[in-house]
């Protein structure tokens, strides 16, 4: 199986965990920290992936240093992806989580690109475009870059709308070469 959806898997397990917890932002909250832990420190990392320490130790530190800052619940759960050998999925697992939490909110993410800072007047409207046409919530990221001259590249997904003016250009000489 490949790791993508044995952390979904993993993540699906979480999920109904939060809900029945009534926290889904709070149990999002608290993976995200424990992936960007690992992310972080690389002695953390280290010690949860070395082969040479044991099982035991590795739930033991983490009820540790977790017992006052998480539910039982969630430190459990980590302690059950050390004794299934998943700990280096939990950056994986943070990610597929929150997407498995904005599908069951039908929200979506998109990364937009556009040639200049914009207006927080303007996000809202294309925020609110997007969310038309997708018929969900609409969250547009911006990345600014002035290569695309102007307009918007918007990525939602697989599917790319480029209305840059870089694009229509492009076009516009492929038309004259003809």
């Amino acid at each position: 199986m490949r790791q993508t959806t044995i952390a979904r898997n993993y993540a699906e397990t979480l999920l109904a965990l939060a809900k029945k917890a009534g926290d889904l932002p709070g149990w999002g909250s608290m993976i995200d920290s424990v992936a960007q832990a690992m992310r972080a420190d690389l002695t953390l990392r280290r010690f949860l992936e070395s082969p040479r320490i044991d099982a035991t130790k590795k739930k033991t530190m983490l009820a540790k240093a977790l017992q006052d800052r998480m539910p039982r619940l969630m430190v459990r759960y980590l302690q059950v992806l050390v004794d299934n050998r998943r700990q280096m999925l939990i950056p994986e697992i943070a990610f597929q989580y929150h997407a498995l939490v904005d599908e069951g909110e039908k929200r979506l993410h998109a990364h937009v690109t556009v040639a200049r800072e914009t207006t927080d007047a303007t996000v809202a409207a294309m925020a609110r475009e997007l969310s038309r046409a997708f018929k969900m919530e609409v969250l547009p990221h911006l990345t600014v870059d002035p290569a695309i001259i102007g307009g918007a590249v918007v990525r939602v997904g697989d599917i790319v709308i480029d209305g840059s003016v870089r694009r229509r250009l492009a076009m516009l000489k492929r038309q004259l070469n003809h």
